[in-house]
């Protein structure tokens, strides 16, 4: 029976479905193909089983921010010290990806991964989070591209360029990253509530790819993921739940699955050991994800005005409480036998001008060689142009080896203290601070609106974790009412200076972008968007929480009578 989509489109009656589970977003043949009956009851049972897991989880997150509200800072949990002073080691890292060096990340778009397969990384990251924006058609068409990078079959004919594109045979790693614990999928509806994002993400991948991967990939082992946002190690005992439950349904033997959990979030700084023993027989390390550690900074301490950034470019990796979060990640990882990888090189190529080509090369390898020497296994670049001058700084100074699991314990950060990781940064606010902060913003944010999670934006590679740092920056800023201290002329941010700021950056976009294009894209959204997130007196958990709800789309069922 045949029946009039949405779109006048002809779609079937709709999918089949187990009981209890009810798809709200579009039908479409691909995505049918994915949307299995026997892979959405996988997905069904994960929700069923952890759901009240992750609903307790979340409390926790709240309980932890009010203590934080009433100014208390994150610290070491003593009742976990026998955890962190045991003498034990998670399982052996699986010869497939001891070495990685370099890893590449980007959205689950096709030809993105069939570029970044081919882009002579060790590691291909596809992600389903922070740079791509989580609608319907982003998902699900993800999921079709994925299932078609492991089988080997992914091609893609760019039109425009009358050019088709196919894997090597040589191909990076695959890791998929789902979405955070705190993300509904409001596409899907199990017994009557949204489907946690990242049991949809985990749970479908998972189902229709780990035979092939544990053949073509994984040497036996896999699939891997990356674990984002995390707070505590509860979160990560969840996951590692999920991965037994996946395990023992698909017949492979336990520790197949392994996974890198991003150290993200101020709290999880303190739970790395805890984050590991949790994910012991499934972890493939940690890593630096450094954008949203600034951003989580921010968010944790917002009601404490004596610890306001400086503007955000002068937060870098020689901060003392980020160089000290570095250290430890490295030497907890390697004290536990697991890759510490590094963080993002964001800069992308600047091709019209030369000079400031070869500048921001030079900060990438400088950065790059600061990494290594401070012992990490490696780091993530986020365009397929850094990858050489990224590879062979790696390669320049840790020789044949794989990795420097066994060669850089790093006893000396064994030292670092709460302080050392609470460190006050050192610097100063601008009006350029603020600008740049509301530029970016709204522009991450009417591309995240329109379909696009990850967005070049004044010759660097943005995603949300960028986009939060200068909401929560320009809130903190206004709630406090900060002198822009770097200026000299003892400006201070109220509402009526951010709202001229806001009309003259509006502006500056317009004539960056040009007027068609400023027409088109939804640029006035957005401004609402984000001019809401940061005068509210109460400051939102995630921008991407309050933006999602602009691109749900439920579509009617279509009845089997027309």
């Amino acid at each position: 029976m045949m029946g009039l989509g949405t779109y006048g489109r002809k779609i079937g009656t709709g999918y089949d479905v187990p009981e209890g589970v009810d798809i709200r977003g579009r039908y479409d043949e691909e995505f049918a193909k994915i949307l299995t009956k026997d892979a959405l009851q996988f997905v069904a049972d994960l929700q069923r089983e952890f759901r009240n897991h992750v609903k307790y989880a979340m409390e926790c997150r709240k309980e932890a921010k009010k203590k934080y509200n009433e100014g208390a800072v994150p610290g070491f949990d003593p009742a976990t010290r026998y955890v962190r002073e045991g003498e034990w080691v998670c399982a052996r890292v699986p010869p497939a990806v001891a070495d990685r060096k370099v890893e590449i990340t980007g959205p689950v778009e096709r030809k993105m991964i069939i570029n970044a397969l081919n882009s002579g990384a060790k590691v291909f990251m596809a992600d389903f989070e922070d740079s791509l924006s989580p609608s319907w058609e982003n998902l699900m068409r993800g999921q079709v591209n994925l299932k078609d990078a492991v089988d080997g079959s992914i091609s893609f004919h760019d039109q425009a360029r009358n050019r088709v594109y196919k894997l090597n045979d040589q191909t990076a790693k695959l890791f998929v990253r789902p979405r955070g614990w705190h993300l509904p999928e409001a596409h899907i509806f199990i017994d009557g509530e949204p489907a946690t994002g990242c049991l949809v993400d985990f749970g479908l991948y998972f189902y229709h790819n780990y035979a092939a991967f544990r053949r073509s990939q994984g040497a036996g082992f896999g699939p891997f993921f990356y674990l984002p946002k995390m707070e505590h190690s509860r979160e990560a005992k969840i996951w590692n739940y999920v991965f037994e439950k996946a395990e023992k349904m698909a017949g492979i033997e336990k520790g197949s699955i392994r996974a890198t959990v991003l150290i993200e979030t101020l709290p999880a700084v303190f739970q790395m050991d805890e984050i590991l023993y949790e994910l012991r027989d499934h972890s493939v390390g940690l890593n630096c994800g450094r954008w949203d550690y600034i951003f989580s900074y921010v968010k944790t301490f917002q009601a404490h005005p004596d610890r306001l950034l400086p503007d955000r470019v002068q937060v870098g990796m020689t901060q003392h409480f980020m160089r000290s979060y570095s250290d430890l990640l490295i030497r907890t990882c390697h004290r536990r036998g697991v890759h510490a990888m590094g963080g993002m090189a964001a800069q992308i190529p600047i091709r019209d001008d030369p000079v400031a080509h070869e500048a921001a090369l030079d900060l990438v390898r400088k950065d790059k060689l600061r990494e290594v020497r401070a012992g990490h296994d490696g780091t993530w670049a986020a365009h397929p142009g850094l990858i050489p001058s990224c590879m062979e700084i790696f390669n320049n100074n840790m020789g044949n080896a794989p990795n420097q699991i066994q060669t850089v314990k790093r006893e000396d950060a064994a030292s670092l203290t709460e302080e050392d990781l609470l460190q006050r940064p050192r610097g100063v606010r601008t009006m350029e601070g603020l600008r740049l902060n509301t530029r970016v913003g709204i522009q991450y944010v009417a591309a995240w609106l329109t379909g696009t999670g990850s967005v070049p934006l004044y010759n660097l590679m943005e995603d949300a974790a960028t986009a939060e740092i200068s909401r929560v920056q320009n809130w903190q800023w206004l709630k406090y009412g900060v002198e822009l201290d770097g200026d000299g002329f003892g400006v201070r941010v109220n509402l009526d200076l951010f709202g001229r700021v806001v009309e003259e950056e509006m502006a500056r976009i317009e004539r960056e972008v040009g007027r068609e294009k400023f027409k088109k894209g939804m640029y006035k959204e957005a401004c609402k968007i984000f001019t809401r997130q940061c005068t509210t007196p109460t400051l939102d958990d995630f921008l991407t929480l309050d933006a999602y709800n602009q691109i749900v789309m439920h579509h009617p069922k279509v009845s089997a009578k027309l």
